[in-house]
């Protein structure tokens, strides 16, 4: 009889709580705060600097939590209510709350990454390198199309004039400790020097030291919340890999990816074509399930697709953590859309009206990074060198 292989009996899933832990005390422990500021310092004098800000942020905060809900609470608590008062309209705030969050999953130390890279036996390193490039395009297309629609719309800057070199000094100093976070994770990831799991731990014990000493935003007893929190969090992911196991070993006997790789087969032999046929069905799937539950389920499957036809696993692999990440903005269950709109009280049809520029935009990006597979294996194989 076929042995059953245990998904839950895997060290590396221990970064899974680790950063868990780490995105939630950056939340908690005044560090999303630091940040914020020295965002503001830097690019608060640009046309619509506060939802500039925002984007930048979500950038800095990603490679931190690594987390899409995580990074959307945070604008939602801490950046939507500022623009209002500067005249931003509600859906416009929310909308900028939750495109900028999809930079988070993509950035190390992407709990989505980890999943695809453990469940699909692809290194998790490479992973976490080939989603720089993208991220960065993401970013900088925000930036670009909020700089767009601010004109448009008449909102101005946060500051009157651009900041002096002073200032920025003196942000960057008390923002220093936060912003060493992710020299930290991609110098541990380049080096070699730590495992994923090494990294992860590290990552928490950091920020923990961070708030409670050397910012003091947080006291023992709000740490105690942080590891509830933590346990909740994780507990949920941890249940849907262990239930997993069982559909894995049901589409191994059924021959499953097979049978999928024999209907594309059917339909194309062009890489550049499944993917973006496995990009448009993954949009899909993520409407109307939670997209933890798809790569948790799928990604032995993509891998297996992605090995038949040709294509770099860790291209797969960053492609479907955007396209998954994209369906977390989408209805009806959404999970990033329900976050903002339940903590801005924004209406979900205004949010939607406010985010059909930043479909197009994100979806776009999309459709690159599957025609261009440079811009997303070029890192990893260079830093591989």
């Amino acid at each position: 009889m076929q042995q059953v292989q245990l998904p839950l009996r895997s060290f590396p899933l221990l970064a899974i709580p680790f950063f868990i832990m780490a995105g939630t005390v950056m939340a908690r422990g005044g560090i999303a705060d630091k940040i914020m500021s020295f965002a503001n310092i830097l690019i608060g004098h640009w046309r619509g600097g506060l939802a500039q800000v925002g984007v930048l942020n979500s950038f800095v905060m990603g490679s931190m939590s690594g987390s899409a809900v995580a990074d959307a609470a945070v604008d939602s608590r801490i950046l939507v209510p500022q623009m209002q008062k500067r005249g931003y309209s509600l859906g416009f705030a929310a909308a900028i709350a939750g495109a900028s969050s999809v930079i988070a999953p993509i950035l190390p130390p992407s709990t989505s990454l980890i999943l695809y890279g453990l469940l699909g036996q692809v290194s998790v390193s490479a992973l976490f390198l080939g989603g720089i490039v993208p991220a960065v395009i993401i970013g900088a297309g925000l930036l670009a199309l909020v700089a767009v629609l601010s004109r448009l719309r008449q909102y101005g800057s946060v500051r009157e004039t651009a900041s002096s070199w002073r200032e920025k000094g003196h942000a960057f100093v008390d923002c220093a400790w936060a912003l060493m976070m992710p020299v930290i994770l991609v110098g541990g990831i380049r080096t070699g020097l730590f495992t994923i799991t090494e990294l992860a731990a590290m990552a928490a014990a950091y920020t923990i030291v961070i708030s409670l000493f050397v910012y003091r935003s947080m006291t023992l007893t709000d740490l105690w919340d942080v590891l509830r929190e933590t346990a909740r969090t994780s507990a949920t992911v941890l249940i849907i890999i262990g239930a997993s196991g069982a559909f894995s070993y049901i589409f191994a006997i059924e021959q499953v990816p097979l049978k999928i790789i024999s209907m594309l087969s059917g339909i194309t032999e062009t890489p550049v074509l499944v993917l973006l046929i496995t990009c448009m069905a993954l949009t899909v799937l993520g409407m109307v399930i939670e997209g933890a539950a798809v790569m948790i389920i799928g990604a032995p499957i993509l891998v297996s697709i992605a090995t038949h036809f040709g294509i770099d696993p860790v291209h797969m692999g960053v492609l479907v953590v955007v396209t998954l990440t994209l369906s977390t903005l989408t209805p009806p269950v959404g999970i990033v859309m329900f976050t903002v709109c339940t903590m801005t009280g924004c209406r979900i049809s205004e949010f939607l009206r406010e985010m059909v520029p930043f479909y197009v935009l994100l979806f776009s990006i999309l459709v690159l990074l599957a025609l261009f597979p440079a811009l997303v294996t070029t890192l990893p194989e260079w830093l591989a060198k």
